[in-house]
């Protein structure tokens, strides 16, 4: 069993890597074609898709009862888009950055956590009993999610720049948006052949549920985000590595966990203030990086760093 489990999830990761390398391929022909840059691009329709297995999973868990699961898988899930994606992406490829995704994206993203982290901690903060996302408190992240989706498209067209980096092959725009479809789907399909044989995997050496939602769980939802980053860094457009991983950070929190929350209302577990805090300090250091070394630009020790800290 252990054996199919293994073969089973290595399948998973071969669709990943093939569904990452069609939906960039489609994603970077669409931007050229419209005009749209890369980056808007990797924020809105390449981000997006990479969360949904983030999405599938957080409405089964928060429908369950299983509210440590359905935090843990999001905040544990934007820790490893930072450190483990980013690093990755940025130990392939020197990963160049435009200034308005230091001075608007990135930071948005962190805005978005610190938003999160007061609106859960309402005992520790404010001396309220229960710690929960509320309908009301789901709302207003969903607010947010549309002011983001406002701001993208009043940017789209003036970000777009002719000689952005990487070799883009355009296809048709019947091509393109199948090359994105599939690419998706096998996405969707490889996260969860990986992570279901994974889990069983991890059950048949005695690991606990919570250990398996906080770990495997999070880290599986992101395998799509790690394909697609990866791949996009090998063909060395950046802007797709970065816009997905920062738009799916911002997607995770205001979209899905807004959605979660106005279905049923979510109880927050304190433990998790810590992973909240490690976000923090990661997408500060990402911050950080924008000015030290090669400004503007993720340099590979600065990725490394950046990945020893998801070991």
């Amino acid at each position: 069993m252990v054996a199919l489990d293994s073969l089973l999830l290595i399948v998973g990761f071969i669709i990943l890597i093939k569904g990452a390398d069609w939906l960039v391929a489609g994603a970077s022909s669409i931007a050229k074609r419209f005009q749209i840059s890369n980056l808007t691009i990797g924020l809105t329709i390449v981000a997006l898709g990479t969360s949904m297995p983030e999405m599938v999973v957080n409405l089964v868990a928060a429908a369950s009862g299983k509210n440590d699961a359905a935090f843990g898988n999001i905040i544990g899930s934007n820790n490893f888009n930072l450190m483990m994606i980013l690093g990755t992406a940025g130990m392939i490829y020197p990963l160049v950055v435009q200034k308005k995704t230091i001075a608007w994206e990135i930071p948005l993203s962190l805005v978005m956590t610190l938003l999160l982290y007061f609106l859960v901690n309402d005992q520790l903060l404010f001396g309220t009993p229960g710690n929960v996302l509320s309908r009301e408190e789901g709302f207003v992240l969903l607010l947010t999610f549309g002011i983001f989706l406002f701001y993208i498209y009043q940017s789209m067209k003036s970000a777009f720049t002719d000689d952005e980096e990487g070799q883009v092959r355009i296809y048709s725009n019947k091509k393109a948006a199948g090359l994105i479809v599939v690419g998706l789907l096998l996405l969707i399909g490889g996260g969860k052949l990986a992570v279901d044989n994974a889990v069983d995997i991890a059950r048949f050496l005695g690991l606990s549920e919570k250990l398996i939602g906080l770990t495997i769980l999070a880290a599986g939802t992101s395998l799509p985000e790690l394909a697609t980053s990866a791949v996009a860094a090998f063909r060395r457009n950046t802007d797709i590595a970065i816009g997905n991983v920062v738009g799916s950070n911002i997607f995770n929190i205001s979209l899905i966990l807004g959605v979660n929350s106005l279905i049923n209302p979510i109880a927050f577990n304190t433990d998790l203030n810590f992973d909240l805090y490690v976000l923090v300090a990661a997408t500060i250091a990402v911050l950080i990086f924008m000015f030290t070394l090669s400004k503007r630009k993720l340099d590979r020790m600065e990725a490394a760093i950046l990945f020893s800290g998801s070991i």
